[in-house]
């Protein structure tokens, strides 16, 4: 069985503000980073958007995914079951649904196991995705956050 570890961040500059994403997909001694910014986003949609781009940029379907990330709110809501609860609930009330959906519809093509890691805490691939993430969130060429800002306007 072929295992991949992704790592990931997300970062906002302001909650909303800019903000951006960085995963860093490892397999074996293959690595490949990934970060995208946007002009008006949230912290918590950028630390679930860069598991979805992480998980978009896999070719293999059937692959164990070891997912790190600093996001308690990703990996409990994952971890705890919450998401498939909110799912049933058609995501009433619940922000970021746009996110979840496409996280749902991803996550069952791999065998996920995610795993909380204390960020800022000088681990290299955090750091590294943190580093991407806010690199992402300062630069000149944002995308529009498209779903978020017309439901935030």
């Amino acid at each position: 069985m072929s295992v991949v570890e992704l790592y990931t961040d997300g970062s906002s500059r302001g909650n909303p503000g800019p903000g951006g994403y960085g995963a860093i997909l490892k397999y074996g001694k293959h690595e490949k980073e990934l970060n995208g910014g946007f002009r008006k986003t949230t912290n918590n949609r950028m630390e679930l958007l860069a598991v979805i781009k992480g998980l978009e940029a896999l070719t293999r379907e059937g692959l164990t995914v070891h997912v790190f990330s600093d996001s308690k709110y990703v990996v409990e809501a994952v971890e705890k079951r919450w998401v498939w609860g909110w799912q049933k609930k058609n995501f009433k009330d619940k922000k970021n649904a746009d996110l979840w959906r496409q996280y749902l519809a991803i996550q069952s093509k791999f065998n996920i196991k995610f795993h909380w890691i204390k960020g800022h805490n000088d681990h290299p691939y955090n750091e590294r995705c943190d580093q991407l993430a806010t690199a992402a969130a300062d630069s000149k060429n944002l995308l529009i956050d498209v779903v978020y800002e017309q439901e935030n306007t």
